[in-house]
């Protein structure tokens, strides 16, 4: 289901079971390019890093992908792509992340996918796509929203082949 709040585009999808997250993770991946900022909130256990695992796995990550849950931020070079997979869960001041050089990962060279992202306050930058994910019995309930031109450029793709 698609529908227009104000100026932005929400997309609402039901993922069966990790399968179903998989799939769609693939066909995310295809639509990455870089300078995108990508969030993903929800609660523990809602699939958050399975869906970037997933992704990072579709564009060629052949080595392990960890969570980043005490490192903070994990990187990863494929397909002549920097994707940088942030966890904030362990954030509790904005001001920690200027400590670690939080803004400068953001480049036009990279994409950053992150875990948590109201813990960064307002170090976090202009946000391109927001995925929110919830538990829905043995599945997951997702709502994509797109913030931005390239936001709505992949939400439209998505929607195309979902």
């Amino acid at each position: 289901m698609i529908k227009s709040q104000s100026q932005q585009t929400v997309l609402t999808l039901d993922l069966a079971d990790e399968a179903a997250s998989e799939q769609f993770a693939t066909l995310l991946a295809a639509c990455l390019h870089p300078s995108l900022v990508i969030t993903l909130s929800g609660d523990l256990g809602a699939g958050k890093t399975t869906l970037i695992r997933a992704m990072l796995r579709a564009l060629g990550v052949q080595s392990a992908i960890k969570s980043p849950t005490f490192s903070l931020v994990e990187s990863y070079t494929c397909n002549h792509l920097t994707i940088h997979h942030f966890d904030l869960y362990r954030i509790h001041h904005e001001e920690e992340l200027e400590y670690l050089g939080f803004r400068d990962y953001f480049t036009q060279e990279s994409i950053c996918c992150i875990e948590w992202p109201e813990n960064a306050g307002k170090t976090l930058p202009n946000v391109d796509i927001s995925f929110k994910l919830s538990i829905k019995g043995a599945g997951r309930e997702m709502q994509i929203t797109a913030l931005s031109a390239a936001g709505n450029r992949i939400l439209a793709r998505l929607a195309g082949k979902t």
